[in-house]
């Protein structure tokens, strides 16, 4: 029996972030795991959209083992930010947030499960986390476009988000809630 390999995504970017003052345009290659959701690959696209910067870097997502879907590195190569997708671990978050001192959660899944999960695991500073939540209807019909080379205008102003794919236009507010700690 043969594995199944990664489906290869090369993505032609054109990002304005106007609450950054960022405008860039760049290839983006990402390969897709076979147990992997195109709406959850187009989450870590998004993530390294918005986290944007020197130093940033895809890893391999869900095939990443302990490593998050995108990880910001100093010239050094001290990992200085630690940005999970989706509804993620609380353990391996809480690990990230030590090693990088910056963790974030980009999320199209259900936002009350995903801070139920979180606040429940006692984690120091996790209130310093920023969860941002996507609308769920927006991942997936944006995702459902995505071809394997596709070209994706993204443009950002006062956490609106504007995305344009083969000739098509779409909107999304960026929610952000932050993780309270339960109290036991």
């Amino acid at each position: 029996m043969m594995a199944l390999t990664a489906t290869i995504y090369n993505l032609s970017i054109d990002l304005a972030d106007i609450d950054r003052s960022l405008y860039e345009r760049f290839d983006l290659c990402i390969a897709r795991q076979p147990s992997e959701t195109v709406e959850y690959m187009f989450m870590r696209v998004l993530a390294y959209c918005l986290e944007y910067g020197d130093g940033i870097e895809l890893t391999q997502g869900i095939a990443a083992g302990n490593e998050p879907a995108v990880l910001i590195r100093d010239l050094m190569g001290r990992v200085t930010a630690w940005i999970e997708v989706g509804m993620p671990d609380p353990e391996r978050l809480h690990r990230g947030l030590k090693l990088a001192g910056r963790a974030a959660v980009y999320t199209h899944r259900d936002v009350r499960k995903v801070l139920a999960q979180l606040s429940a695991a006692n984690i120091d500073r996790l209130s310093t986390v920023p969860v941002y939540e996507f609308n769920r209807a927006f991942v997936d019909e944006v995702a459902g476009l995505l071809e394997r080379r596709s070209a994706v205008s993204i443009s950002i102003t006062e956490r609106e988000l504007y995305l344009e794919i083969r000739n098509q236009t779409f909107m999304t507010t960026i929610m952000t809630t932050i993780v309270e700690h339960r109290t036991q």
